[in-house]
């Protein structure tokens, strides 16, 4: 683990670039959108997705975003996706053409999606639905985090499923699947395979993606700040990862 105190800032893409293959993968919240009081209030850039589409061409499609988000979400936010990319914490992983890679993810219980309902619904945090998964969200109440924490923990461990935390929201996914899983999946089939990887995120789930980033050959960018990291460099913020993707 590194501390973020005077973690260098990455090179150039550019340079990065002439030193051979690179591979890309974006999360989204807090690294491509700035962060919202809740799930559905993000305001992208209206152009983001034909910036998105120009960058994967720079690097011959070697660019996927990895995202906590099912994909479907991410695009009723931006349009439809011109990039490989993996939804709900690594579960849902696809290539350019849409194909899944692995196993199909299948649909989240019943049983653990109405009991996050019905906690939520009672101790005043946000529920949000997803394909693979579901969330519990406290950034409006944040003295509840522990204890909605330690619910989504005991639920998940219940029902043999896996409970990750993040900025204000925990989540219950499966437990075989992780956004490092996503990027070795990505990065064993064209055009990746070969390439070095690097690994943009700002959330403590990117953390998996930095480390196999790291065992690959290249390195993972935290968007931010965090005590501790496998991150290698840092960018302060989601304007400063446009400029340096050069989404412009």
């Amino acid at each position: 683990m590194n501390s973020t105190i005077g973690l260098p800032s990455p090179p150039s893409l550019a340079s990065l670039v002439e030193e051979g293959p690179v591979s890309l993968f974006l999360d989204f919240d807090g690294t491509l959108v700035d962060l919202a009081p809740g799930p559905d209030a993000i305001r992208p850039r209206a152009n983001l997705v034909q910036l998105l589409a120009r960058l994967n061409q720079r690097l011959e499609q070697r660019c996927a975003l990895v995202s906590g988000r099912a994909l479907s979400d991410i695009e009723s936010h931006i349009g439809a996706l011109p990039m490989a990319g993996a939804g709900s914490h690594g579960a849902d992983v696809r290539a350019l053409d849409g194909a899944p890679l692995g196993r199909e993810p299948g649909r989240f219980p019943e049983a653990i999606e109405r009991t996050m309902r019905e906690y939520a619904s009672a101790n005043g945090v946000d529920y949000e639905a997803k394909p693979h998964g579901g969330a519990l969200h406290y950034r409006s109440a944040p003295e509840k985090g522990k204890r909605t924490e330690a619910f989504a923990q005991d639920l998940a461990l219940k029902h043999g499923w896996k409970a990750q935390s993040g900025k204000c929201v925990v989540e219950i996914v499966k437990g075989d699947s992780d956004k490092g899983t996503a990027v070795r999946a990505l990065m064993e089939g064209h055009p990746f395979k070969g390439s070095r990887p690097y690994f943009l995120g700002d959330d403590l789930t990117d953390e998996a993606g930095f480390s196999v980033c790291e065992d690959m050959g290249g390195a993972g960018i935290l968007i931010g700040s965090r005590r501790n990291t496998n991150a290698e460099f840092q960018l302060p913020d989601v304007a400063s990862v446009h400029a340096w993707l050069g989404l412009e």
